[in-house]
């Protein structure tokens, strides 16, 4: 069996192919959207190995396929073919992410003020997993204009960062480091 190439030469001009067989270009508002949904889940990546939680482990790593799912809706040319059903966000996973954040925000004090990122090294990268995530979220916003994006995929990318900003407080949290407050 031939080994599959890494290269394929077919974006060599700029372009790129969606799921559907639609060339577009590689600075088209999709691959924005996809391509920063991809960054977020690059950070996520590193992100997972300064958890020191199981449970956080596993629900991050879950999150970082169902990513895959949210790529694949957004470079899916829905006018050519029907999304496949593993690109389809559900309600469920809007309320296990909501479940989640309640788990996590549980065990931390009453937040009474704006938080500068920082603290432990995990809650920092949590804090740009955070922001890549937001940034993801405006991309993928900016298709709406355009293009229908199911109303689930966008509650799951608003979560999201909610959840990772009451990540970055429970790893500080765990970590016996101080958040660090705005000084107003």
């Amino acid at each position: 069996m031939k080994k599959s190439l890494v290269y394929t030469k077919t974006g060599d001009k700029g372009t790129t192919g969606l799921i559907g067989g639609t060339r577009v270009s590689k600075a088209h508002a999709r691959l924005e959207a996809y391509g920063t949904v991809d960054e977020l889940n690059a950070n996520l990546g590193l992100l997972v190995t300064y958890l020191t939680e199981e449970r956080d482990c596993l629900f991050v790593s879950a999150v970082q396929d169902k990513l895959f799912a949210v790529g694949s809706h957004l470079a899916t040319d829905q006018d050519k073919v029907k999304l496949h059903d593993v690109s389809i966000i559900v309600p469920d996973d809007v309320a296990l992410m909501e479940a989640e954040i309640d788990a996590a925000d549980e065990m931390l004090p009453t937040l009474r003020w704006f938080v500068i990122p920082g603290g432990s090294r995990g809650a920092a990268i949590a804090h740009v997993c955070r922001t890549v995530c937001r940034r993801a979220e405006r991309r993928i916003l900016s298709l709406t204009e355009d293009y229908e994006i199911d109303a689930n995929l966008l509650a799951y990318i608003n979560r999201l960062s909610d959840y990772l900003f009451v990540l970055s407080r429970k790893i500080n949290f765990l970590e016996s480091k101080e958040e660090i407050f705005w000084n107003k």
